[in-house]
């Protein structure tokens, strides 16, 4: 009865320091989730799951997916996160970063429509946090979009995911986006992008592009501090539109910090070419995943539709493509771009009317 007795004291210790774990674990976990994120990229909204009606009918594969939404262009992200969500069975969230003023016009035309069903995530992101690592033309300062630099961030939008998908604004998806999420990264590498100069678009579409799809279009060579680090001019560069990412690699190799520092050096050296590309997003990307990324079925980066008014690509060959993305000056949601329908096919009016004024003003300029 002795050892009895002592058995059953032995147990109850035994299950109050379970307990006690269990508590202490429980306040941990409430701390990590209340916690600001230090770049000031704050959840405002979420909706933990869709309808169970929903959720039975998919797969239980989650897939995180970041996308930068701007007042300007949000019916660009709105038809977007439309196409993937209605082309795929798995569970996807959609993390949204966007700004501040444009929360509430988000939040309306997400719960006013079908697309209250989809399981997303809107977050604030700080433009404070670019300063000193963009300069920005005061006489352009119009022109300069701080959620271009989003992609930058991703461990700070998906901080649990070891793996997400982003995306731009001007994409349309045909096909399930798990096929995209399950590309194959090489060990060591935290990325997989669509090559330029080897991509399906380039074969099919561009002719004579000359240097804006290799290094040197990004880059200026003539500084130093770009001489010095070996990567040769005409290496071909990647569109940084639509990439895979492990953000395990990510987080392990500091790639946000590698980022800034380039950012930075950018402004204090010019380092950035100022001939064909343009670009103030790309460069430093080229330069921390110089020869240190995998790459994604160019299928799912279908590009350069907006870059010219004409249709580069036949009929045949933009059914079967499975990402279309109209990066350029001609956008899908203006009357100009090369097949609008099938991006208008995807896209989900604004119940508030803000997007398709904006929409007649953008289409009255292209017809001038």
């Amino acid at each position: 009865s002795v050892n009895i007795s002592i058995l059953i004291v032995a147990v109850v210790i035994f299950l109050l320091v379970i307990h006690h774990n269990f508590l202490s674990l429980s306040d941990f976990l409430r701390r990590e989730l209340s916690d600001p994120s230090p770049l000031g990229l704050q959840p405002i909204d979420f909706i933990p799951a869709a309808p169970q009606r929903v959720t039975d009918e998919r797969n239980d594969k989650e897939i995180s997916v970041v996308i930068a939404a701007s007042d300007e262009r949000l019916g660009g992200a709105i038809a977007a996160m439309n196409s993937i969500y209605q082309h795929t069975r798995s569970r996807v969230v959609f993390h949204i970063v966007t700004l501040n003023d444009t929360v509430d016009h988000l939040r309306m035309w997400l719960r006013s429509t079908p697309l209250k069903n989809m399981r997303y995530r809107i977050l604030d992101f700080d433009p404070r946090v670019l300063e000193g690592k963009v300069q920005v033309d005061p006489q352009k300062a119009d022109t300069f979009k701080p959620l271009t630099f989003a992609r930058f961030y991703l461990p700070s939008f998906v901080p649990h995911a070891e793996k997400v998908i982003y995306v731009d604004d001007d994409v349309i998806v045909q096909d399930d986006i798990v096929e995209l999420y399950n590309t194959p990264l090489k060990p060591g590498h935290a990325a997989a992008f669509s090559d330029d100069c080897d991509s399906t678009s380039s074969k099919v579409a561009v002719r004579g592009a000359g240097n804006q799809y290799n290094y040197i279009g990004f880059l200026d060579y003539k500084k130093e501090t770009i001489r010095k680090l070996a990567m040769k001019a005409n290496t071909c560069s990647f569109n940084p539109g639509v990439f895979v990412a492990n953000l395990t690699e990510w987080k392990l190799q500091n790639i946000t910090k590698q980022l800034e520092k380039w950012m930075a050096l950018n402004v204090v050296e010019e380092l950035y070419s100022k001939t064909l590309a343009g670009s103030i997003t790309t460069p430093p990307l080229l330069i921390v995943f110089y020869k240190q990324h995998s790459s994604i079925d160019p299928m799912w980066n279908v590009r350069h539709l907006g870059s010219s008014a004409g249709k580069r690509y036949s009929p045949q060959f933009v059914k079967a493509a499975k990402l279309l993305h109209w990066n350029g000056h001609f956008k899908p949601w203006g009357r100009t771009a090369s097949y609008a329908e099938v991006w208008e096919k995807w896209y989900v009016p604004d119940p508030t009317g803000k997007f398709n004024l904006i929409r007649r003003h953008s289409e009255a300029y292209e017809a001038k």
